[in-house]
């Protein structure tokens, strides 16, 4: 994997002139035809002549350019990823995936975080990854930067989205965030929670928006009140701040709903500050699954979203639109699934 830069190189020096075709065919006593075709992986060659040539190869520090062989097949076998933040826990495994299943296909991966996600530097992030030379994009837009149909995209260059709203016309890949949300919710209603609070993430997150409009739906079919979102930064701080004023007030909730696991320690930490229990007291949820759920004091209930397999979808549909496929413009939702464990228990009674 790589990353896209404009970075400057360092002072001039003479390079060592680079062998040629021609110079390992003198060497090995052949045609640089011949060259060609082992460089090529081609099979019309005796294995003595193959294996002398390799040698001539090695010996020479002769590497095919492949670029010049992916120009004329049309091809550059790489994949342009951007992404506005691959701090989190779910851009980072999404890249990750991404990579892998590149790699197996015979692509490599060419990485652009985007700092400021503003339409502009999205605009010059698809620029430069054009530089680059790739087949196509896998664009993780977490929030709201203007309409796609200003950001510079090469007519024909392969699009694919992950985590981004529904009405985009591009091939979408996503996990299913409302019924990850409801999962949660239907799992403390069943527990008999009824004063639930949910702790959300960003305001301009398209998942954040997502599960507290799956909150509110939910509670709402339930005939509950739902109380307003309070919002997060996805950090564990964020979650801690929140809590400490959620719990101030004499109304304490029975449950909270976290938007991700950090939060969640967060809000843990705030009850446990107050002498209370969890679950007795107060039950949490949160959404994720980060690996060190299960280690939290309780152990974290917690909605797990498979990061790896939205990248490999997302992968799959890219490299079938560079096949030349036709785009479907379709969305595919990859379902949650609740992990339970001991951060939520019965509500208690009055």
């Amino acid at each position: 994997m790589t990353y896209a830069s404009n970075s400057l190189s360092g002072p001039a020096s003479q390079p060592r002139a680079r062998a040629s075709i021609n110079d390992v065919a003198v060497h090995a006593g052949v045609s640089a035809q011949t060259v060609s075709r082992v460089a090529n992986g081609q099979t019309n060659v005796r294995q003595s002549t193959r294996e002398r040539v390799q040698a001539s190869m090695q010996a020479l520090g002769y590497r095919p350019n492949s670029a010049a062989r992916n120009l004329k097949s049309g091809r550059f076998r790489s994949i342009g990823f951007v992404t506005f933040n691959l701090a989190t826990l779910g851009n980072e495994r999404t890249l990750n995936a991404v990579a892998e299943a590149s790699e197996a296909a015979g692509y490599t991966t060419t990485l652009l975080p985007v700092i400021d996600p503003t339409q502009l530097d999205v605009a010059g992030a698809f620029g430069r990854l054009e530089e680059q030379a790739v087949d196509g994009i896998i664009l993780v837009m977490s929030s709201e930067v203007g309409s796609l149909d200003e950001l510079g995209i090469t007519a024909g260059l392969p699009l694919v989205i992950v985590d981004s709203d529904a009405n985009l016309p591009y091939t979408i890949v996503d996990t299913d965030q409302e019924q990850g949300a409801k999962i949660a919710l239907q799992h403390l209603l069943d527990l008999g929670h009824r004063d639930i609070v949910h702790i959300s993430g960003p305001a301009d997150s398209f998942s954040s928006r997502r599960r507290a409009d799956a909150f509110r739906q939910t509670m709402a079919d339930a005939g509950l009140p739902a109380r307003p979102v309070l919002v997060g930064d996805w950090s564990a701080a964020s979650g801690l701040a929140l809590a400490r004023e959620l719990f101030a007030a004499e109304d304490r909730p029975t449950a909270v709903f976290a938007s991700n696991d950090q939060m969640a320690l967060g809000v843990m930490h705030a009850i446990h500050e107050r002498g209370w229990s969890v679950p007795g007291d107060v039950s949490v949820v949160g959404f994720d699954d980060t690996e060190e759920a299960e280690v939290y004091w309780p152990a974290l209930t917690t909605v797990h979203q498979n990061f790896d397999q939205v990248g490999r979808h997302a992968t799959s549909l890219l490299l079938s639109l560079i096949d030349g496929e036709p785009n479907t413009k379709q969305k595919i939702l990859i379902t949650t699934r609740l992990v339970v464990r001991d951060s939520t228990g019965p509500a208690p009674t009055a």
